[in-house]
This record gives C-alpha cells, structure tokens and sequence, in this order.
C-alpha cells in the first residue's frame, strides 16, 4: 500500500507566522525611518536656504533707541534689502562704530543741505515737506551750513530730531555706500504696525 505524501504549508508552522509579521514590521519601520530622514534632510536644507536668504539678501533688525519715532519706536522688528539704490526719504541701517544706526536719506551726492534756527530742512534751497517728522530741531549740529554732501554719500537725519545722532554731527558725517546694511522696506513686529514702511 502506497503512503500518501503531506504537504505543509506556511499556515501550519505556527513559528513562520510570527517570522513573517516580524520580518513585515521591519520593512515598515525601514521605510518610516527613510520618509522621516528625507523630511528632515528637507527641512533643514529650507532652513539654511532661508538663513542665507535673510542674511544675504533681507536683513531683519530691530530698532534700538527714539531716534527714530514716531515712524519706528524702540523694539520694532524691521526687514531690509540690500540694495545701492537710495533715495529722498527712504529709511536705512548703516553701520557707524560697530553700532547699526537707522536713519532717512535727506540729499545724496552733490546735493545742498541747509537746516535753519526751527529745525526746518532745506535741500538745493528747497524746503523739505516732512509728514514724518513730529517735532522739528536743529539739535546739536557742529557742521557749517549750508552743507555740500560729497559725491558718493548721503546725508541722513532721524525723525526724532532732538535726539538724534547723524549727519549734522561732523562725528558721524555722511555714509557712504559700503556703510549700508540695507534699506528698510517692511515691519514684522510689533503686529500693530505689521506691514510696508512708509
């Protein structure tokens, strides 16, 4: 009499079954770890990116001290661009003795600048309209006016004008282009001036 041959299958060892979801739940942890390293590898390439973005092409300071008010009070969070490009009003951070000053170019190269007894600003003879200026002043100015302002600088003035520190001072005088950190284009902080700079 012939003996009939048994077949066995993967279902009938109960040790393969566990093998098996053993051998599942490493592949999946395989590729879990996979999707979490290339998420991570992502994000911190975006991050750099962004680092470098802000270092390089948008600066973002805050503003220290009144010179500045009522357009930028102390603690604002600003964000500049680099750029050559200043004109009449714009604001910019400049660097003076290891110190980032925020000011407004008043005339650039070549330009007259004369400031009388009352604070008012004149440029080639031209009384300056300032709407940003709460308070007008001459200050402590130790420069002879009127004043040429040498080609390849600005002549730049806060906004709070008695306490202000900049180029009526012949200490500080006018910058020049190498001096500029960037023009200020846009305030993050505080939320209740979030927007443009005007």
């Amino acid at each position: 009499m012939k003996k009939s041959k048994r077949t066995f299958t993967a279902d009938d060892l109960p040790e393969t079954k566990v093998i098996e979801d053993e051998l599942n739940r490493v592949r999946y942890q395989k590729q879990y770890g996979g999707v979490i390293r290339s998420t991570v590898y992502i994000l911190v390439t975006v991050a750099a990116v962004a680092v470098l973005i802000s270092s390089l092409l948008l600066p973002t300071f805050r503003i220290y001290g009144s010179s500045m008010s009522p357009t930028l009070e102390e603690g604002t969070v600003v964000v500049s661009i680099k750029t050559s490009k200043m004109d009449h009003g714009d604001l910019v951070a400049f660097y003076f003795n290891n110190k980032l000053l925020v000011k407004r170019v008043i005339a650039s190269g070549g330009e007259w600048v004369n400031i009388d007894e009352d604070g008012n600003v004149y440029v080639n003879d031209v009384l300056l309209e300032e709407p940003y200026v709460s308070e007008k002043s001459l200050a402590s100015c130790d420069i002879e006016l009127p004043y040429q302002v040498p080609d390849g600088r600005v002549f730049v003035m806060g906004d709070h004008r008695s306490v202000s520190l900049d180029s009526r001072m012949q200490d500080i005088g006018c910058i020049a282009q190498d001096q500029v950190a960037g023009k200020l284009k846009f305030v993050l902080w505080p939320f209740s001036k979030f927007g443009s700079i005007k």
